[in-house]
């Protein structure tokens, strides 16, 4: 079932070596760098280190680039599963994903375009994210309204003869304090009493330096900025884009937000695995090397089962992931709801018990950024919420597996 072609290996062990020998060298010095140029919120003067381009270049003439996109053209024609596995490697790194083009949320903005966007819009925005010139940002979640429902929008895309007209406010948009963010993809309600709720909402195409689109600030995640990546608050006021800026057309947008989550949650949840086997050996590592009581770290209060249950839980969340992979391949997303809710619960989860175990190990050292183990931490802490939360796709699988008996979740 999980079998990899040569090539596809290849891609793996190529990936491997890159992120040893080009990227794990400077990544400490690399974060000490950024942290040193974006002080604070003020994300008009981030910016990036220089060697970030130095490494996209290299990987891309690794061919290492786009390796996320099935487009055996456009990207580098792996299976969803195939490319499973290098989003592992990647996700040992915070940086790895950005170097290789395979960065959220571009890299599913990009399949977003590669799937249902117009030639023109291909030419306009796909083929500058492709080749990495720009950053791209996704707006859906909503601070006025409980966006686990997205049914909730308030934000609205209305058509006016031969424009769009958008109002509304969204935050948690990540990606929007990136100095090379130009393109915003904004879902909202589209009032249609003829379709069914479902069938009202719709993505719209917005550069970011449309009038009436205002960054109001950057929120920090557990008081860290993500600087210079960012995740924004951002208001949209009359802003009027051409109707050619729907993608797919009006009231497609649920349609297409399954289409984008279902590969993205692949690749969400195998970094979050790479990320998980990161901590488990800066956890033995650490619990190897300091002794305490006469005794070496990790062989004390039950730190050595700790070890094991973080190796089966670990294992347990990649076959999880590949198997859904292997479905979304074989059988399509439709015939992988279950497994693709079911991984996005398990995957955050196994990685926020597995960091957390590695930054007790470390002590005040975990708390710090001398390690990336709190930015993998907010990572976990973070994906529980995004893309859905953890009752939100519990939920789905309870529905999933009542539906096989015949029975409903629906309130008689």
């Amino acid at each position: 079932m999980f079998n990899l072609s040569v090539r596809a290996q290849d891609f793996i062990q190529r990936t491997q070596t890159f992120i040893k020998n080009e990227i794990e060298p400077i990544e400490t010095e690399f974060w000490n760098e950024v942290h040193t140029l974006n002080q604070g919120g003020d994300w008009t003067k981030w910016q990036w280190p220089t060697q970030i381009e130095e490494l996209k270049n290299k990987a891309k003439q690794a061919g290492l680039w786009n390796m996320f996109l099935p487009d055996p053209v456009l990207g580098q024609g792996l299976t969803v599963q195939e490319y499973a596995h290098i989003a592992e490697l990647t996700g040992r790194s915070l940086i790895a994903p950005t170097v290789f083009n395979c960065n959220a949320p571009d890299s599913g903005n990009m399949e977003l375009l590669w799937r249902y966007g117009s030639e023109a819009q291909k030419q306009h925005w796909l083929m500058p994210l492709l080749e990495g010139t720009i950053r791209s940002v996704f707006c859906m979640t909503e601070p006025a309204v409980a966006s686990s429902d997205a049914t909730n929008m308030q934000a609205t895309a209305v058509i006016e003869k031969d424009e769009i007209v958008l109002n509304g406010r969204k935050w948690w948009s990540s990606g929007l304090g990136d100095p090379n963010a130009k393109i915003i993809i904004f879902m909202a309600h589209t009032p249609d009493e003829t379709k069914d709720r479902h069938h009202q909402h719709s993505m719209v195409l917005v550069p970011v330096d449309t009038l009436g689109v205002k960054i109001e600030r950057m929120l920090p995640v557990f008081g860290d900025y993500d600087a210079p990546h960012g995740h924004g608050e951002v208001s949209f006021n009359n802003v009027r884009v051409p109707i050619a800026n729907f993608i797919g057309g009006a009231g497609q947008g649920f349609e297409i937000a399954q289409g984008r989550l279902g590969p993205g949650r692949i690749h969400h949840c195998m970094r979050c695995i790479g990320a998980a086997e990161k901590s488990l050996e800066l956890m033995i590592d650490r619990g190897m090397s300091r002794s305490a009581f006469g005794k070496e770290l990790l062989k004390l209060g039950g730190n050595l089962e700790r070890v094991a249950e973080a190796r089966v839980a670990i294992d347990q969340a990649r076959l999880l992931t590949l198997y859904t992979a292997y479905k979304m391949d074989t059988l399509g997303t439709m015939s992988a709801l279950t497994e693709i809710s079911a991984i996005k619960v398990v995957a955050p989860s196994v990685l926020e018990k597995v960091v957390d175990m590695a930054i007790q190990i470390h002590g005040g050292e975990g708390m710090s950024r001398d390690t990336p183990l709190t930015a993998f931490f907010a990572q976990a802490r973070s994906l529980r919420l995004a893309d859905g939360p953890d009752e939100v796709h519990k939920g789905m699988i309870a529905k999933l597996e009542l539906a096989k008996r015949g029975y409903s979740t629906r309130r008689k």
